[in-house]
């Protein structure tokens, strides 16, 4: 059960109303909306300090609409976290997203078990193996660290901070 009450957006504060309308009118748009219009998934959460959830939101967009980690690359990640995190709620979400992007249920299905998914592109296997060395060892060595270039380890470790953050977010407020 949750412990957050849905935040309506006709009761929320000033402050909390300015990052539910960034949150909502940005490009993920009425996708992070339920029925009632409240903030679903770890937006909701964000609402309790707007602030912290500003920031928190503004690196999630950073992530997912402005990284050099294709969609593919993202998701392939994302979903190494959510596995590794046992987050249903990622995992949904993320899942939904990489089967448009062309992901078999084969490779969906390894990724839940923690396995090394069949793929053919060589940057989507660096990112694999880099992603899982994060969450299983917070760490890369040196063979690691040199598969993708500098810039793009920037973006994926932090890539892999922040759904890791919003994995403990969802555990802790049950959502």
């Amino acid at each position: 059960m949750t412990r957050l009450t849905p935040s309506r957006p006709d009761r929320l504060d000033p402050d909390a109303r300015a990052v539910y309308d960034k949150i909502t009118s940005g490009p993920r748009g009425a996708s992070v909306t339920g029925a009632d219009g409240a903030l679903i998934g770890p937006f909701n959460a964000m609402l309790l300090s707007p602030q912290v959830g500003d920031a928190l939101q503004e690196l999630g967009a950073a992530i997912r609409y402005g990284s050099r980690l294709t969609g593919r690359c993202r998701e392939l990640a994302t979903l190494v976290v959510a596995n590794h995190c046992d987050s249903a709620f990622e995992r949904r979400a993320h899942e939904n997203l990489a089967r448009d992007l062309g992901f078999t249920e084969g490779q969906l299905a390894s990724l839940r078990a923690g396995e090394e998914p069949s793929l053919d592109d060589e940057e989507e296997l660096a990112v694999h193996r880099i992603a899982r060395a994060l969450v299983t060892r917070g760490d890369l060595d040196e063979e690691e660290y040199t598969l993708l270039a500098g810039p793009v380890v920037f973006e994926l470790t932090t890539l892999v901070g922040y759904y890791r953050t919003l994995a403990l977010q969802l555990r802790v407020f049950r959502v």
